[in-house]
């Protein structure tokens, strides 16, 4: 046998064996290579920074989530004051340039919700109990605050990292059926972040950069702290145990509020500017009929 034979026979000895070798061990390796790598490629989607465009795609759908079942209130007035305060407060905030969007949503549980791309959604019930306007824009302000830190499309990532689904992009421009399928397995996702909630170290930040936002906005930063001051005084009253579920005990993020203000908000007390009445004026009542003219004597006959 001559040496430049040589890889030409020992090529034909690989085929021989290979096909020797059972279709199910050959293919069955080549399977595990592909699906190892379908993986791989899964894993790095569930890890990979999200689009502002995906942001917001995923917030209006987890938005929908709320409103399927608690519909915006029908009050016009409450509704354009709620975006104009949230909207001057998004503004002070690190990621002024998004779509905000805000509403009061029809229950009289007491919480507030927020979703990746500046939606930001207060039941009725918690607006009821602000007593002032520094408390409303605290509770906004945390809420913006979790949106700047994109704490929901953290807990959402970590949430499919488990399916590890690709398709984002599909997603995004809802084309294909595997954006259809990471739409519901998102949806599943932040329905289940809704009833248990963020990690409590991501409400702990949010209630410290909600007071700097509203501080910076020109709000008492000592709003929040007295929201959350109502909320300890109620316990575990009716329509609290979805906030008391997924938050930190009220008496602990007072705690760790106060240790960090410590006395450098002091100067920054400003009074406390009451809500703005939105009681609607009666309509005015209707013009009573002109009276008659006199009547013309009847002639006697």
């Amino acid at each position: 046998m001559r040496g430049r034979d040589l890889p030409r026979t020992a090529l034909a000895a690989c085929v021989v064996l290979a096909l020797a070798t059972p279709a199910q061990a050959q293919f069955g390796g080549i399977g595990n290579l592909i699906k190892g790598v379908k993986n791989a490629q899964k894993l790095s989607e569930s890890f990979r920074k999200i689009s502002e465009a995906e942001e917001i795609k995923i917030g209006g759908d987890l938005a929908g989530i709320i409103l399927g079942v608690a519909p915006l209130i029908k009050d016009g007035p409450k509704q354009q004051y709620i975006n104009r305060l949230g909207r001057w407060l998004a503004l002070h905030s690190d990621r002024p340039d998004l779509p905000w969007k805000f509403g009061i949503v029809e229950t009289a549980d007491v919480n507030a919700f927020s979703m990746p791309g500046g939606y930001v959604l207060i039941t009725r019930g918690m607006f009821d109990k602000m007593r002032s306007e520094s408390e409303l824009a605290g509770v906004l302000a945390h809420e913006i605050a979790h949106v700047a830190h994109k704490d929901h499309l953290a807990a959402l990532q970590g949430s499919l990292r488990n399916s590890a689904l690709t398709g984002f992009s599909e997603y995004a421009t809802g084309s294909g059926g595997l954006g259809a399928l990471v739409k519901t397995a998102i949806i599943n996702a932040g329905k289940d972040m809704f009833t248990r909630g963020l990690n409590k170290d991501d409400e702990f930040d949010a209630d410290r950069t909600g007071v700097v936002i509203a501080a910076r906005a020109g709000f008492s930063p000592f709003g929040l702290p007295g929201v959350l001051q109502t909320l300890s005084a109620a316990g575990d009253g009716k329509g609290y145990a979805l906030m008391t579920k997924t938050h930190p005990l009220p008496v602990e993020r007072i705690e760790r509020l106060d240790k960090a203000m410590g006395t450098r908000m002091d100067a920054l007390a400003l009074a406390d500017v009451p809500l703005p009445s939105f009681t609607v004026a009666p309509p005015p009542s209707a013009p009573k009929a002109a009276p008659a003219g006199p009547r013309k004597p009847k002639r006697k006959s």
